[in-house]
Parts: structure tokens; C-alpha cells; sequence
């Protein structure tokens, strides 16, 4: 089905057929498997982390902005773009390059002998995947009408936590079994963790091949609202990577007048500042300089995209940055993904580090019930909230908020016992009950904008989960660690974001209702021609 706007009544009212029909069944399918090996190469440095640690000599911090900044900064980064390029051009299209980009880098992160050469292909695992989810939610809600999409996001989000599951266990037997067969290294040299790079990234290539036959879903036909074909898309998209890359962005801002030039300058010279003072608070260290220097990076992108989006797209402006809801919702939960990668990333090296337990051991059991526990939790999540929102405008928001409250108790036991089966057995609730917001999050952020802004509200999302969430999250647990001496007090640390989540996902709830439907008001007061 092609993705045109120009169709007669008798093409939309076939292709309206179509929507939450067996095809939309088929390519969510699909996309959830491509969402897993999203998961599995973001996620399998978790289980290589204590031998990359002693062979190319680096610290937990460093781990820490392994597995979180350097893949996290270029991944919000590039989103912007990416997720922008999503609302103009073939998204199936879109999907099976980045699928391909990122799968190839995973490849070559098996290569790596040095911290830079790992970096670095993270660098291009983290541009490859921006394109994943932008272009995967938008073509679910254009297959999916309004009443199911809360659920159909969800089991798309669920592929990322049989993916990051999966990812444990792989990573653990493949590095096993290759420094079992070659104990002196395999062929080029390469030892158990590198071996097991290239074990995942692989088969990602072929996937690519199968995403690019999925067929492309009419735009906004499942709201009512067909989305006429975008012009000069290439044109929109080099807008969009001039308004995050510096230094162009300088050039770009000069575009719109001497004051917006000044004020992408001071943007600029005050994250500066900030990077260097976050740096010498935190120990001036080199894995310090970097964590910062890189995350300042992205949140200085964001902020110059913001200021060009409002010039070039004001009723999208209006519809994200100028609606405290979505600032709300980018928040809440970038800060409860903040909790939920950083325990991602340290439960498997605190179980072997602290616990004794061997990698093939704990990636088998928690990457299981992380795979188990987080597809249940994710479905379950959406489900529930699609019945309350039926109930309640906000109700979906009120579900979410169980995954903040629930999970504490039982990780609080799980880092405090000397017991492995114990620190097991309690993960499983956190693994439930921490994974129902994912779905929520998901299918509220596209209910906020307009169909032709999915995107560049996927990208927006994003920016919270995973600068926050992902860029900041295992880093701080990882200094805490550092400095303590202690890896569970690090993560204890990081209870302190509770009370600002809770706050968020308050007042998200509060003015969720008028928001969404106020939306295509705001967005023609703002300029849209509807």
C-alpha cells in the first residue's frame, strides 16, 4: 500500500480496511523483531563488561559511558533528524538503512582493540538505531487505529526487553564457548567478547532485507486525517542534520537573524561551561571530561533544533516544546529510564562481581526474566492502559506511574542481600512491574501531535530517555560506584530522581486531557493548514 496522500474515496475506504487487519498484525510482528536486535547490540556490552574492562583496561566509568553516553548522545543526536526524515520520506525505507548501519557497526565493534575503537563504533550503533523507533511508531499508528494503539506500542516495545534478555544470554554462551575453543584467541585474533559482537550483528544485515519488502501504511488515514505526500524532503532533512551538527549549527541559526545567532552562541557557551564544571565536580577525570563534554554536545543539538524547529515549523514547535504536557512526559520518564537502564547494565556485573556468579549463570536468569518479565509487563501495561483510558482521559498516565512506585522495595532487597538466588528472585517484579510505562509513554507521545509530527515527537521522546535515561543513568552509577568503593550504593543513588519523577508524571496527569484535545486547535493557531 502506497504511502500517497491523493486518493479517491473508494482507495482510502479499501485501505481503511486494512487498518489493525491481519497485515498490521504481520508488520508489527516484524517490527518487534527488529526492535530486539535493537536491544541485543545496544544491551550485550552488559555481560562483556567485565572482560572489556580488563583487556582494554577501562574503569566503570568509562563502562558506564560505553554502554550509556557514547551510544545515547549520537542517538538523540541523530534522532532529530532521523525521526523528522520519518514524518517526510518511506519509513520501511528508512528503517532497513538504519537496521543495516547499526548492525554493520555492532559487527565492527567486535574489531575493537582499543576504548577509542569501541567508542566509536557505539558512536555508530547509536546513529544507526535513532532511526528505529521514529519510523516504527509513526508506520504502527498510521496501521493501528487510536483504541489499540497503546497496546499495539507496547508489544513493539516489548522487543526491547526480549532483546536486552536475549542479549545476556547470547553474549555469555558465545564468549564462553569461543575462549573455551580458543584460549589464546580465535582466529584474527579475536577473543570470546569480540566473537560475541559479531555473533549479533550479523544476522541484523539480513534482517534489513526482510524490512524492506513491509509495505508503506497510508499517512493519518487511522485518524482521519490522509497526510498529502511532503515535498523537498531531502531539503527538510539537511534543515534538520544543519540544526544539530555542530558547528553547521551556527550556520543555521545565522539563517533566521543576528538574535537567533546570539542566542544559539549563548546556548552554546553555557553548556560549555556547564561540561566543564560537571567535569571538575565529578573528578575531572578522563572518562569525566568525556561523559560530559559528550552528553553537553547533545543537549546543546537539542536546544539549537528547538530554536530552528520554531522557526521552520511553528505548529510542531507548538505541539512539543510549547506544550508543558510533552515536557512533562519527556521528564517523567527520561528520569524513570534513568533507574531502568542503569539497573539494566550493573545487575549482571554486580551478580558476578559481588555475588559470584558466573556470566553464563546470570545472563541465562536475568536476561530470561528480563525477556520474560518485561514483555509481560509491557503488554500488561498496555492493555491496562488502554482500558483506563476508556475510563479516564488520563488513565493511561495513572498506570504508568505504577512502575515507579512498585519496583523500589524489591531493588532496594535485591542490592542489599548476599544471596544470588534471592537477588534473582526479587529482579522479577522491577523486570514486570518497571517495564508497563514503556508502551504508555509511547502511544501518549503520539497522541500529542498531529500524524505528520510522529516523529519529530518519537525523536522528542527519545531525547528524554535516552540523554537522561540511558546518557546519564549508568554513568551516575558508575561514578557513585567509583567513588564509594560500593556498586550497590551506586545504585541506591539512584532513588534521588523518584520524587522528580513522580512530580512529572503528576502534572502530566493533570493536563493530559486538555492537551490532547486542544491539539489541532493549538496546532492552526500556530499556523497548520489543516
Amino acid at each position: 500500500m502506497a504511502g500517497q496522500g491523493e486518493m479517491s474515496e473508494a482507495d482510502q475506504a479499501a485501505a481503511r480496511e486494512q487498518v489493525g487487519g491481519r497485515y498490521a498484525w504481520y508488520v508489527l510482528s516484524v517490527l518487534v523483531l527488529v526492535y530486539m536486535f535493537n536491544f541485543i547490540d545496544r544491551q550485550i556490552i552488559s555481560i562483556l563488561a567485565e572482560d572489556i574492562k580488563r583487556d582494554l583496561g577501562v574503569s566503570d566509568v568509562e563502562m558506564g559511558f560505553l554502554y550509556g553516553t557514547a551510544f545515547a548522545v549520537f542517538y538523540a543526536l541523530f534522532g532529530i533528524p532521523l525521526g523528522r526524515l520519518a514524518d517526510n520520506w518511506v519509513r520501511t525505507r528508512l528503517l532497513a538503512l538504519g537496521l543495516t548501519l547499526w548492525s554493520g557497526m555492532t559487527a565492527l565493534s567486535g574489531f575493537a582493540t582499543s576504548f577509542t575503537g569501541l567508542a566509536a563504533a557505539r558512536v555508530g550503533v547509536g546513529i544507526g538505531e535513532a532511526s528505529a523507533s521514529p519510523a516504527a511508531f509513526s508506520m504502527l499508528s498510521d496501521w493501528f487505529p487510536k483504541e489499540k494503539r497503546a497496546t499495539a506500542l507496547a508489544i513493539y516495545s516489548s522487543g526491547l526487553y526480549i532483546g536486552g534478555g536475549v542479549s545476556l544470554f547470547i553474549g555469555a554462551v558465545v564468549k564462553q564457548q569461543w575462549n573455551e575453543a580458543f584460549p589464546g584467541g580465535g582466529p584474527m585474533g579475536l577473543v570470546g567478547w569480540q566473537a560475541a559482537f559479531l555473533a549479533v550483528g550479523i544476522p541484523g544485515l539480513l534482517l534489513a532485507l526482510w524490512v524492506s519488502t513491509l509495505r508503506e501504511p497510508v499517512r493519518g488515514l487511522a485518524d482521519g486525517m490522509v497526510t498529502p505526500p511532503a515535498t523537498n524532503v531531502w531539503g527538510k532533512f539537511w534543515e534538520d542534520l544543519t540544526s544539530v551538527l555542530p558547528p553547521l549549527t551556527l550556520l543555521h541559526a545565522a539563517k533566521y537573524g543576528r538574535r537567533a545567532l546570539m542566542v544559539n552562541v549563548a546556548a552554546l557557551l553555557g553548556w560549555t561551561l556547564f561540561a566543564v564544571l560537571m567535569a571538575r565536580v565529578s573528578g575531572n577525570t578522563f572518562g569525566d571530561k568525556l561523559q560530559w563534554g559528550a552528553l553537553c554536545t547533545g543537549a546543546y543539538a537539542v536546544t539549537t533544533w528547538a530554536q530552528g524547529l520554531r522557526e521552520r515549523d511553528p505548529a510542531t514547535f507548538a505541539l512539543i516544546w510549547g506544550t508543558p504536557s510533552f515536557l512533562f512526559l519527556v521528564v517523567g520518564f527520561g528520569t524513570t529510564a534513568f533507574v531502568g537502564y542503569s539497573l539494566g547494565f550493573w545487575a549482571a556485573p554486580y551478580a558476578i562481581r559481588e555475588l559470584g556468579a558466573t556470566p553464563a549463570v546470570a545472563g541465562l536468569i536475568l536476561g530470561g526474566s528480563g525477556a520474560a518479565g518485561g514483555f509481560l509487563g509491557v503488554v500488561m501495561g498496555g492493555r491496562l492502559s488502554d482500558w483506563a483510558k476508556g475510563r479516564h482521559p488520563a488513565g493511561r498516565i495513572a498506570v504508568a506511574s505504577l512502575a515507579i512506585v512498585v519496583p523500589a522495595p524489591f531493588v532496594l532487597l535485591m542490592f542489599t542481600t548476599d544471596s544470588a538466588t534471592m537477588f534473582y528472585l526479587y529482579n522479577i517484579v522491577p523486570a514486570v512491574v518497571g517495564s508497563m510505562y514503556v508502551g504508555i509513554a509511547a502511544a501518549t507521545s503520539q497522541d500529542l501531535v498531529l500524524p505528520r509530527m510522529r516523529g519529530a515527537a518519537t525523536a522528542t521522546y527519545f531525547i528524554g530517555t535516552t540523554l537522561i535515561g540511558l546518557g546519564l543513568g549508568p554513568y551516575f552509577t558508575g561514578k557513585v560506584s567509583a567513588v564509594t568503593g560500593s556498586l550497590a550504593t551506586g545504585v541506591m543513588a539512584l532513588f534521588l530522581v523518584a520524587p522528580l519523577s513522580l512530580f512529572c508524571i503528576w502534572q502530566l496527569w493533570r493536563r493530559l486531557p486538555a492537551a490532547e484535545a486542544s491539539r489541532v486547535a493549538r496546532a492552526q493557531a500556530a499556523g497548520e493548514v489543516m
